[in-house]
């Protein structure tokens, strides 16, 4: 039998370099992901880093070299906190760092929206809200905060929010979702009441429902509900339902764990 020690082992892995690459650091993969357009570079770049100042700088330069502000929302920004979420779920950065990038984002559309007088097209209304009798609204202000940097018109109703304000709120804006989160497992069952009172007016539409106290389980039981287990998770189903992926049971096919 051929007796190995561990340095000989050590010896022909360097030797025959077979040994492990070093993981690249997060900002390494951020710039492989961003775009080449010497304009649109820095922007992106800002955006990932959450530089608040350097969006607005880079903005600036693209505008005053001929493009148009609300070609870059989609152009630019867009494609920036792109390059964040794809890092965010390929998990080599994390929900802090989303979150300085969504601001700064947020910030280069207000920006964007102040040089001209177009008024750029959403991507599509969200409601969102925390469960009747809930004050724990953290989670639902990074949902917000997600949505509208993906380009979202969204209507945030707060926390602690009565189920028939709620209702009122689908009935008027008549959103492409709605969504609820819940902290409490003494709150969360407000979003059957929510769901069937939607029901009793012939309003189906996806109703996307996490937070500490909910589970997949708890949501499949009504028929609006899709259960996101991540902040992240509702820019994914809004983005399906945008793509065209409108029927609920495909939602869940596509983001229920099986």
């Amino acid at each position: 039998m051929l007796d190995l020690k561990l340095e000989d082992i050590d010896g022909i892995l360097v030797r025959y370099n077979v040994a492990l690459e070093k993981e690249m650091t997060p900002d390494e993969a951020a710039e492989e992901l961003y775009p080449k357009d010497e304009l649109i570079y820095p922007i992106a770049k800002a955006i990932y880093e959450g530089e608040e100042d350097d969006v607005v700088d880079g903005l600036k330069a693209a505008i005053t070299a001929g493009k148009n502000p609300i070609d870059l929302i989609n152009d630019a920004l867009m494609v920036g906190m792109g390059v964040v979420s794809q890092l965010y779920d390929e998990g080599i950065i994390f929900l802090p760092n989303v979150m300085m990038s969504a601001d700064a984002m947020l910030n280069g559309i207000e920006y964007c929206k102040s040089q001209t007088t177009e008024v750029p097209t959403p991507r599509g209304n969200v409601v969102c809200h925390v469960a009747e009798g809930d004050v724990h609204d953290i989670g639902k202000n990074i949902v917000v905060a997600l949505l509208r940097a993906a380009g979202y018109n969204v209507t945030d109703l707060g926390r602690d929010v009565p189920v028939d304000e709620v209702i009122e709120a689908v009935t008027k804006e008549k959103p492409l979702m709605l969504t609820g989160t819940a902290l409490m497992t003494t709150t969360m069952y407000a979003f059957k009441e929510i769901n069937d009172k939607l029901l009793e007016k012939g309003i189906k539409l996806p109703f996307a429902c996490g937070g500490g106290a909910v589970n997949q389980d708890f949501v499949a039981q009504y028929d609006l509900g899709v259960y996101g287990e991540e902040a992240s998770d509702a820019v994914k189903i809004a983005d399906a339902i945008v793509a065209g992926t409108k029927d609920i049971a495909a939602l869940r096919e596509e983001f229920h764990k099986h």
